[in-house]
């Protein structure tokens, strides 16, 4: 995910996001078994089954957090740094992975009617089309494509037919791609909302014993910037960057979930 300005110089950081008991396990009297010290990126697990004298695990990451954490400050230290280099023409990708429940698509998509709750990807959308009003002297363009990974299956999730079957080739010069996937220029927030919005209502979801709105496939929703400078000392390079914003499917074992399909 983001680097904070001291870290810049690594190419993946890993950081852990524990949300709050839920409602249904605030019923059921569930305890937290997690202890996070956000200052030093650890996390602690305590068995509660475990024999006496058995010492908790601890765990660090480059950033963790707590059930306290904010969507925006989950993103201003996991995500912004990322974007920024995409603008700048770096490729860049943010995922989040974890067991159905976990907060995934809480994480990269929240809620968004209400800014407080917008995810990563909705975010990501205003921070993009701020720095592209900022700038002065550069040309942009932004492209937005959508796709589903399903029962090892590549669909675009912006086709009038989402669930026909894609392929994935490889070109020389300019690496893996999907062949025949839409990609739509957006100028604005509205209209790459909109098309995330599109998608979503063709992505395959269903219910399980986890989660009764569980998302049952990857899905990677991709931002391309493109970019010149203008002017007398432009050189007339373009420069491209991609955002790659991937929501995974839970990592459990199917028949923990009772999903079938």
């Amino acid at each position: 995910m983001g680097l904070h300005p001291k870290q810049e110089s690594e190419c993946v950081r890993v950081v852990v996001r524990c949300r709050p008991l839920n409602t249904k396990e605030r019923n059921e009297n569930r305890g937290r078994i997690v202890d996070m010290v956000k200052e030093q990126g650890q996390v602690t697990l305590r068995n509660n089954k475990a024999e006496a004298g058995e010492a908790p695990k601890s765990f660090t990451f480059d950033a963790v957090f707590d059930w306290d954490s904010t969507q925006k400050e989950v993103y201003e230290n996991t995500a912004a740094s990322i974007v920024n280099s995409t603008l700048e023409g770096y490729n860049g990708t943010i995922f989040a992975y974890g067991q159905t429940g976990t907060g995934k698509t809480h994480t990269m998509e929240g809620y968004s009617d209400d800014p407080a709750q917008q995810g990563i990807i909705p975010q990501s959308f205003d921070h993009v089309f701020r720095a592209i009003e900022s700038s002065a002297n550069t040309q942009y363009l932004v492209r937005a494509s959508f796709l589903e990974i399903y029962n090892e299956e590549i669909r675009d999730l912006l086709s009038k037919s989402p669930k026909d079957k894609l392929e994935l080739k490889e070109h020389k010069d300019s690496g893996v791609y999907v062949k025949g996937l839409n990609a739509f220029v957006v100028k604005s927030v509205p209209e790459i909302k909109n098309v995330l919005d599109v998608g979503k209502k063709n992505r395959s979801v269903g219910a399980t014993l986890m989660n009764q709105d569980s998302s049952r496939s990857h899905s990677v929703f991709t931002i391309t910037i493109e970019c010149i400078e203008q002017g007398p000392a432009s050189d007339g390079h373009v420069r491209v960057g991609k955002l790659n914003l991937v929501d995974l499917a839970g990592s459990e074992r199917q028949s923990k979930t009772g999903a079938t399909g």
